[in-house]
């Protein structure tokens, strides 16, 4: 199962990138593979304002509906469009191409995982 380095991840399964005071997020390659088969992504709003740890949009597999949570407080500056037509994406590229929003962190950063602490919550 891949949990790239370069990224930080919630006890959710949802991974994070920062670039500066941006964060984009996604769902990890377990939250995906658990989900099975993805049929619908609800993509936020530009400019909606979201809180660390509390759901902010779902996602829809064959299997279930999953809430997704802000892994940072802020609000969103960028969303993947793309999603929209294309949910499956989540499934073939988790990482990449399947990526959920990007958000302007205000504040301070929660303490997030790194890809070893993650890993070891999988082994768990």
């Amino acid at each position: 199962m891949s949990v790239p380095h370069d990224l930080s991840y919630t006890a959710q399964h949802e991974w994070v990138k920062f670039s500066g005071n941006v964060a984009r997020i996604g769902i990890t390659h377990y939250a995906q593979d658990a989900l099975g088969d993805v049929v619908f992504v609800g993509v936020p709003t530009v400019g909606t304002k979201v809180t660390a740890e509390q759901a902010f949009t779902e996602v829809e597999s064959t299997k279930s509906v999953s809430d997704i949570y802000a892994p940072v407080s802020g609000t969103v500056t960028a969303v993947n469009s793309a999603l929209a037509d294309q949910p499956e994406l989540l499934n073939k590229d988790p990482y990449g191409d399947g990526w959920i929003c990007d958000i302007s962190v205000d504040g301070s950063l929660p303490t997030l995982m790194d890809a070893a602490a993650y890993t070891a919550l999988l082994a768990g």
